[in-house]
């Protein structure tokens, strides 16, 4: 298995590769006549977009998603929804160094051992970059909760970076969309941008992890 879908009733499969020509998915199991629109979904993208900050990737992407069916005037039709993004900052030449090395901490190893075959500019299918269209996919699931359940939310935050966590009841989710670093505490903010400053110095990484 590839898993390169996912869902069942809601299924999306994304397609592309880091530094090709486009990135994309479909999404079938949509229901019809629901409001869809790109400038709807674009916010999604923009949260998600890279060059925000001096600790994300500095790869410079508009990241504004096409749609290329399933929608007409506006509406969803119920057939699959199609969407891609054109990749625009990639510079393959960078990467040339690691067409016969593996990194560590990478997938370029499993990849080749698995398939035989790795596209080794950018990290191909491995690179985050494949997760711009998990999030217009996720953008349609939303839009489709939020059109049954009038008051349905979802939120998310980073809860932790390295050694450094927030529990539970210091979580304001409201400042965790006001910066980067999605962090839902001003106090902690201040913590980790100096524990990544460390970090990124050493030429090192750290893990976190999301709520």
């Amino acid at each position: 298995m590839s898993f390169n879908s996912f869902g069942k009733v809601l299924k999306f499969t994304t397609f592309g590769e880091s530094h090709g020509p486009s990135i994309g998915c479909v999404i079938d199991g949509v229901p019809p006549n629901l409001i869809i629109d790109e400038k709807i979904i674009q916010p999604y993208l923009d949260r998600r977009k890279p060059g925000t900050s001096k600790f994300v990737t500095q790869r410079r992407e508009d990241d504004r998603v096409k749609i290329l069916s399933g929608v007409f005037e506006g509406k969803s039709t119920g057939t699959p929804i199609a969407m891609i993004i054109d990749n625009i900052d990639h510079r393959s030449k960078d990467y040339t160094e690691i067409k016969k090395k593996f990194r560590p901490g990478h997938a370029d190893y499993t990849y080749n051992k698995k398939y035989g075959i790795r596209d080794f500019r950018g990290g191909g299918r491995s690179s985050a970059r494949e997760t711009a269209m998990r999030v217009t996919a996720g953008a349609i699931a939303d839009i489709i909760l939020k059109s049954y359940f009038k008051d349905f939310q979802i939120q998310g935050c980073v809860k932790q970076i390295g050694p450094h966590k927030i529990e539970k009841n210091q979580i304001n989710w409201e400042f965790s969309k006001t910066n980067p670093l999605f962090c839902p505490n001003k106090q902690v903010l201040k913590v980790w941008e100096d524990f990544l400053e460390k970090v990124r110095k050493k030429g090192s990484s750290a893990g976190a992890l999301s709520s």
